[in-house]
């Protein structure tokens, strides 16, 4: 029952970032920028999680480890600014499926950090996963799609660093609660938006305030719930299983993208959704017996 209950944390974490897509959509239709739609985002995200932390116990913590925990907050930036750097030269669909390559890049990362070499069964979920993402982003019957190099790149990076936050997740602070993890996590990855962009209109009060409705969607689920749902879980389920399980990313997207942006999703989508599904719950029974040797190899990773 705790094993499912941990996957399940991963899974919600996974969910909680393809809400994001549709609301920055929203955010940049009512005109804000980048820079305005990241930094109220981890604004508004951090600013929550510190609310929540301030009426809990136990968050006694060493200088050590809150650094070392603020530094882990990086990736979890440096993944939404590659993204959005993407998109800059791929549409949305081929963006998203290269940042969808974290589900290979989780395997390959457990065969090098902990020499678990892939199943037979993992291995047939990941084509079965990536199969789906390309039907569930609508490559297949888009028109003249175009790919840049830089776009590539970026995009890969995009998936890079989206794969060394999930492991970072299992092996971390394994002393600290996950809530005051993921305050110094979604802190760490504040300061690096404030560095990188700049986000002078936070000293704006009307344009805050402006902000306020999108930002706080996006803070809460895209800077308090995922690190703190992977915080719970992937010390538990490690890292292969746990950089399958929030391939709940792209479902949860298109359903948002119909619901709230009434966007057409035709049959093959469908398909790929489906797929995406049945690869993630797979994966989930074949490696049951896996995820207790990966919690036995990741509790001799601490830092």
């Amino acid at each position: 029952m705790k094993k499912g209950y941990y996957a399940l944390a991963v899974f919600l974490g996974g969910c909680s970032y393809g809400i994001l897509s549709t609301f920055v959509k929203l955010a940049y239709a009512a005109g804000f920028s980048l820079t305005e739609v990241s930094g109220g985002q981890y604004f508004f995200g951090t600013v929550i999680i510190w609310g929540a932390v301030l009426f809990t116990k136990n968050n006694k913590i060493s200088l050590k480890e809150a650094f070392i925990l603020l530094l882990c907050g990086i990736p979890f930036a440096l993944t939404g600014l590659f993204y959005y750097q993407s998109l800059k030269t791929l549409n949305a669909s081929m963006a998203i499926v290269f940042l969808f390559q974290f589900v290979w890049i989780g395997t390959l990362f457990d065969w090098i950090f902990y020499k678990k070499k892939p199943t037979k069964g993992k291995l047939l979920s990941i084509v079965i996963l990536l199969i789906g993402s390309f039907l569930a982003a609508n490559i297949t019957t888009q028109q003249g799609v175009a790919l840049s190099w830089q776009g590539v790149i970026w995009g890969l990076l995009s998936s890079l660093t989206y794969t060394l936050s999930l492991f970072l997740s299992s092996i971390v602070g394994k002393n600290t609660t996950p809530l005051l993890k993921s305050a110094l996590f979604s802190t760490g990855a504040f300061i690096v938006i404030i560095v990188l962009l700049r986000p002078t209109f936070l000293f704006n009060f009307s344009v805050l305030m402006g902000m306020a409705p999108y930002g706080l969607i996006l803070g809460i689920f895209g800077v308090v719930l995922p690190p703190l749902l992977f915080l719970i879980g992937m010390p538990h389920v490690g890292p292969g299983l746990g950089t399958i399980l929030p391939a709940s990313e792209l479902p949860v997207a298109i359903i948002m993208s119909l619901v709230v942006l009434k966007e057409q999703v035709n049959w093959l989508q469908w398909v790929g959704v489906i797929l995406i599904l049945a690869g993630i719950i797979g994966s989930n029974i074949r490696l049951d017996k896996e995820k207790a040797d990966e919690v036995k190899d990741c509790s001799n990773v601490t830092f």
